[in-house]
C-alpha cells in the first residue's frame, strides 16, 4: 500500500505539469481549432526563462520571494512570446486550409527548438534550487517533498484563476463567445484577434509554470525538454475531450498516474518501466477508437 500510494503522489504530481500545458492546448483549439505543437516548446521556453532569472537576478539563491518572483516573470516572458507567436506565425495563415496552419505550427516548434539549442547549446543545465526541498511522511513509508508540495499548491490555484478569468471576467465571456463562432463574435464588436492574442498568452503563461515548476521538482533542463512533454500533454488534452478545460485537467493527472504506476507495476504485467512514455500514447490510441470525442467531450455535427 506504501508503494501505490508513493506512486500515485508522483503520478499526480507529474499529471498536475501535463494538465497546465494541456489547458494551453485546448483553449487554443477551443478558439481556432488549431494543434498548436509549438506550445510544449514555450514549456521549455518558461524553464529557460526562470532560470536566468534565477542565476542573473537572484544568483540562486532560494528563498520563497526568489521562486513567486521567477514564477511571474517567467510567465510574463512566455505570455510575450506566445502573443508574439501568434502574431507573426499563425494570424498571416489563419485565413489558409488547416493544414497550412498544422504545418506552420510544426516549423514554429522546430524553429523555437534549434535556436534555444543556438543560443544555449544542447547541453543540459542544473536549474537552482529556490525553496529547500524537504520530504514529509504521509502514510506509512511514502513520503511527498516540498517541490511536490509546491506544485500541486501552484496548480490548483493557476486552474482556480483561469476558470475565474474565463467564466468570471468580461474578456473570458468574449473567449467563450468566440469558442462559441467566431464570425457572429465579429458581428458582435468583439475584438476577435485580442481574443485569440489574449488566450495564447494565457495559455503561454501556464505552460511556462508548468516549466519552472517541473525545474524545480526535476533540475535537469535542455532545449528539447519540450518534446516529449507537450506531446503527453497534447494526449492529455484529447483523452479529457480537447476544448474542454476540465478534461484537460482530468486527462493530465490520468496520464501522470498511468505512468507512474507503469513503472510501479508494470514489470509484474510483463511491461518493463521503460515503456512509461508508450503508455500515453497507448491510451491515445484506445480512447480515439472508443470514444475520439474524449471522456469529457462531446460530438459535434458539423455541415458540409
Amino acid at each position: 500500500m506504501d508503494t501505490f500510494v508513493q506512486q500515485l503522489i508522483n503520478g499526480l504530481t507529474i499529471g498536475s505539469i501535463y494538465a497546465l500545458i494541456a489547458l494551453g492546448y485546448t483553449m487554443v483549439y477551443g478558439i481556432l481549432r488549431l494543434i498548436n505543437f509549438a506550445h510544449g516548446d514555450i514549456y521549455m521556453v518558461g524553464a529557460y526563462a526562470g532560470f536566468l532569472l534565477a542565476t542573473q537576478v537572484f544568483n540562486s539563491e532560494p528563498s520563497i520571494f526568489a521562486f513567486v518572483i521567477v514564477l511571474l516573470g517567467s510567465m510574463l516572458i512566455a505570455a510575450i512570446i506566445g502573443m508574439a507567436i501568434e502574431r507573426f506565425a499563425y494570424r498571416p495563415v489563419r485565413k489558409y486550409s488547416r493544414m497550412t496552419t498544422l504545418i506552420t505550427a510544426i516549423g514554429m516548434s522546430l524553429f523555437i527548438e534549434y535556436l534555444f539549442v543556438f543560443i544555449f547549446s544542447g547541453t543540459p543545465r542544473s536549474f537552482p534550487q529556490l525553496i529547500p526541498n524537504d520530504n514529509y511522511t504521509i502514510f506509512g513509508n511514502a513520503t511527498i517533498s516540498t517541490s511536490q508540495l509546491l506544485i500541486f499548491v501552484v496548480s490548483i490555484l493557476l486552474m482556480i484563476a483561469l476558470q475565474y478569468i474565463i467564466f468570471y471576467t468580461k474578456t473570458g465571456k468574449a473567449m467563450r463567445a468566440v469558442s462559441f463562432n467566431l464570425n457572429s463574435a465579429k458581428l458582435m464588436g468583439i475584438n476577435t484577434n485580442f481574443v485569440i492574442a489574449f488566450t495564447f498568452a494565457l495559455g503561454s503563461a501556464l505552460a511556462a509554470a508548468g516549466g519552472v515548476l517541473t525545474a524545480q521538482y526535476n533540475p535537469k533542463i535542455e532545449p528539447l525538454m519540450g518534446i516529449i512533454t507537450g506531446l503527453k500533454a497534447f494526449v492529455a488534452a484529447v483523452l479529457g475531450g480537447i476544448g474542454n478545460i476540465p478534461g484537460a485537467v482530468l486527462g493530465g493527472l490520468l496520464i501522470g498516474a498511468a505512468e507512474t504506476l507503469v513503472v510501479g507495476y508494470g514489470s509484474n504485467i510483463g511491461i518493463p518501466s521503460t515503456y512509461r512514455d508508450a503508455v500515453a500514447f497507448a491510451i491515445l490510441i484506445l480512447v480515439l477508437l472508443i470514444r475520439p470525442a474524449g471522456l469529457l467531450g462531446s460530438n459535434v455535427q458539423e455541415k458540409v
